[in-house]
């Protein structure tokens, strides 16, 4: 087992809940002086858990004046509460996927696990997408399920949550990965916002993940 480098997969996706309106109000901030303003402004360093993100995310990684500049520092200062697989509650990272239907499968896994645990027998949610290309060079554990299977498990974030945290610390760009829920599926996550490029969105999509039974994502039209 060789730990190797590679570039991120292109383009790669993104789905977030469409009931988080995109705020517009980084894309055309000037400097680092103006973007705390912003986040003042917008209530974000209220929140003492985003604050304390904030401080820790090195203020040369910060994105701003370029489109979508928003949805990418969002991605970094608002997280799970138990954090996702290769991050910590600590500070939020840009996980995609290199195709849209890996997205999908990685949304509605969280999606079914929300219905476990409201005892209901569906969760329905509108996500729209984002395209996105990724600089850098991240570490490479594809094909290593099985050699790294504490990385790789369904159900806990154990190990690889420190995993992944030891290389951010490092300086290390991000991971590409085999998706666990999405057989065949490529994940990447990546630790830098300034390496997050050419942000578009996309379609809207609603993901009805039952509890048993098919998922079933459907593309909405505007009207």
């Amino acid at each position: 087992m060789t730990d190797r480098l590679a570039p991120a997969p292109h383009p790669i996706h993104r789905l977030i809940p469409s009931r988080f309106p995109p705020i517009n109000a980084f894309d055309t901030v000037a400097d680092a002086a103006d973007a705390r303003a912003v986040m003042e402004l917008e209530g974000w360093t209220n929140d003492r858990l985003v604050a304390e993100r904030l401080g820790r995310l090195a203020e040369r990684d910060w994105v701003f004046g370029r489109p979508n500049a928003s949805v990418v520092m969002a991605a970094f200062l608002h997280t799970a509460p138990g954090g996702l697989r290769f991050s910590s509650a600590a500070l939020g990272a840009w996980y995609a996927a290199a195709s849209l239907v890996t997205a999908a499968a990685e949304v509605a896994h969280h999606l079914k696990r929300e219905a476990v645990a409201r005892g209901i027998t569906e969760q329905r949610r509108v996500y729209r997408a984002y395209a996105a290309r990724l600089d850098g060079n991240y570490l490479d554990i594809r094909g290593e399920a099985g050699a790294r299977p504490e990385l790789y498990a369904p159900d806990r974030y154990t190990a690889s949550q420190p995993f992944g945290e030891a290389v951010r610390a490092s300086g290390g760009d991000g991971i590409v990965y085999d998706s666990v829920r999405h057989a065949g599926g490529v994940n990447v996550v990546a630790y830098r916002p300034r390496n997050v490029l050419d942000v578009v969105q996309g379609a809207h999509y609603e993901v009805t993940a039952p509890v048993v039974g098919r998922v079933v994502v459907r593309t909405l039209v505007a009207r």
